[in-house]
């Protein structure tokens, strides 16, 4: 049988739990799921919470949960993506596919070569709908806990915060991954669209990012985290 699974923003508990009207929305009128019918949910706790429908109105749909269980761990490589910011929908996929490969933090940086310039009411727009990208790539990969989607930065804030044992920025003339020790926690730095201009990669390598290659081939920017976090996974992850 075929069980929902949803994120909710609010702190789960055994018993009856009222579904935020955006979810409450999804599970009635787009999906039309019952009462009765099976559905498991998760907060970013670490637990997942198993259970039925007990109500399901126009505006107000309520779950019976009656079982908590361990979630899926996360992996014991904690990553901080520093993306390059980018149009639409290859940003979108950067953070979805991040998410799908285990990052911890994501935060979209702001270059030199960027094409895409936000003010304060587009940046917050588009915050809180990467986040709800994250939101939903958890609820198809089955992740338990909800990577942080920090707001943008530019390059030179984002190299004087990100704090990391190894720290790696993307540079087709470097050594390969798996020349670098095993990290704990690992920041990447990848360009846009453009790529970084040869003076970002030195002020980057000046707050102590090292150069790292992922092969001979030139990848775009919404492919190269998929791959550089892939990479990583396999070698100091869970993969």
């Amino acid at each position: 049988m075929r069980v929902s699974r949803f994120f909710i923003d609010l702190p789960l508990a055994l018993g009856e739990v009222e579904l935020p009207e955006a979810q409450a929305h999804y599970v009635g009128r787009v999906l039309r799921l019952a009462s009765g019918d099976a559905v498991q949910l998760f907060d970013g706790s670490g637990f997942e919470y198993r259970g039925q429908l007990s109500e399901v109105g126009k505006k107000r749909v309520v779950a019976h949960l009656a079982e908590q269980l361990p979630g899926q761990p996360d992996s014991p490589l904690a990553v901080h993506l520093g993306q390059g910011l980018s149009r639409g929908e290859r940003m979108d996929w950067a953070i979805q596919k991040a998410t799908e490969m285990g990052v911890s933090e994501i935060t979209p940086v702001v270059s030199e070569r960027c094409e895409v310039r936000l003010n304060d009411e587009r940046a917050d727009k588009r915050l809180a709908h990467w986040r709800q990208v994250a939101i939903s790539a958890c609820e198809q990969c089955g992740r338990s806990s909800v990577p942080l989607i920090h707001p943008p930065l530019a390059l030179a804030q984002w190299l004087q915060q990100v704090e990391a044992d190894l720290k790696l920025v993307l540079h087709p003339v470097a050594e390969p991954l798996a020349s670098h020790p095993k990290p704990g926690r690992l920041a990447f730095l990848i360009g846009p669209e453009g790529g970084l201009s040869d003076a970002e990669v030195q002020q980057a390598q000046g707050s102590g990012f090292l150069p790292a290659r992922l092969g001979p081939r030139v990848l775009r920017t919404e492919t190269a985290p998929v791959v550089a976090l892939a990479l990583a996974q396999q070698l100091w992850g869970d993969f």
